[in-house]
């Protein structure tokens, strides 16, 4: 995660940020007139975006997936969510490029049989981490049941950019590529983790989004109990304070595996 960090020293990342998160907002927003849940999310065919940019331009795009989604979210109406939809998002455009480094050395333009297999894991691995953080964060605070909305993102997110995702990045990528552009052109100095670690951080990655969906729906619908909590623990029946404890080590695991990345 030091990438982060360390691309708003450069001032090409910067500017790359900034044009990630304007083409972010700017599809997000006319399409808030087709909420799904109203207020909270709608139909996203911008979901592609961040996913995009994560392999073209690495942290800017991490950034740029966070700061347009805020933008966005200045269209549908701020509220304390909003600050979960940050997070969300910025690993929703953070694991893709790094997931794809543990797993790959080639470009990230799926031609063959184990290249869509890599690239359909990496999506799905980034959509699920958004979905487990935001459905958490919005349950948490009472808002909507994590079965509902969790479910929700992780649907939007992994359709959209299976299905336009591939499509993008061929025609994008190799023109990206020969301008120099892609931010390991950019950055070809920046620290990286031996791919061992990196592998290791990205199973661990695996367990948590796996695992936290798979416990978040089942504390959300009241098949999975905490022993300290009053088995009627519900808040406006959205089982807010167990699906809130329940899932902190499970987001806490997810955290170290993209620390390790």
């Amino acid at each position: 995660m030091r990438d982060l960090v360390d691309m708003w020293g450069n001032t090409r990342m910067v500017v790359l940020t900034a044009m990630c998160a304007s083409l972010y907002a700017a599809i997000l927003i006319p399409f808030k007139v087709l909420p799904i849940i109203p207020g909270v999310t709608e139909f996203r065919p911008a979901n592609a975006v961040p996913v995009v940019c994560s392999f073209l331009f690495g942290p800017a795009g991490a950034w740029g997936a966070a700061i347009g989604n805020v933008i966005g979210d200045f269209f549908g109406g701020i509220g304390p969510g909003d600050m979960f939809g940050f997070a969300g998002n910025l690993l929703y455009g953070l694991i893709p490029y790094k997931a794809w480094e543990a797993l790959s050395d080639g470009d990230p333009v799926p031609r063959t049989a184990g290249g869509w297999m890599a690239f359909l894991t990496v999506v799905l691995l980034a959509s699920a981490a958004c979905a487990l953080v935001i459905g958490w964060g919005i349950n948490l605070l009472g808002f909507v049941p994590f079965r509902v909305l969790g479910n929700v993102i992780l649907l939007n997110n992994s359709v959209t950019s299976i299905v336009l995702a591939p499509l993008l990045l061929s025609v994008i990528y190799p023109r990206v590529k020969r301008a120099q552009l892609r931010y390991c052109d950019i950055l070809p100095h920046r620290r990286v983790k031996p791919r061992a670690v990196r592998r290791v951080g990205l199973c661990i990655v695996a367990v948590a989004t796996i695992g936290g969906m798979v416990v978040g729906n089942l504390l959300s619908n009241g098949s999975l109990h905490l022993p300290f909590l009053p088995q009627a623990d519900l808040v406006g029946g959205t089982g807010a304070a167990a699906v809130g404890f329940g899932l902190v080590p499970v987001i806490a695991l997810l955290l170290v595996g993209v620390a390790l990345l």
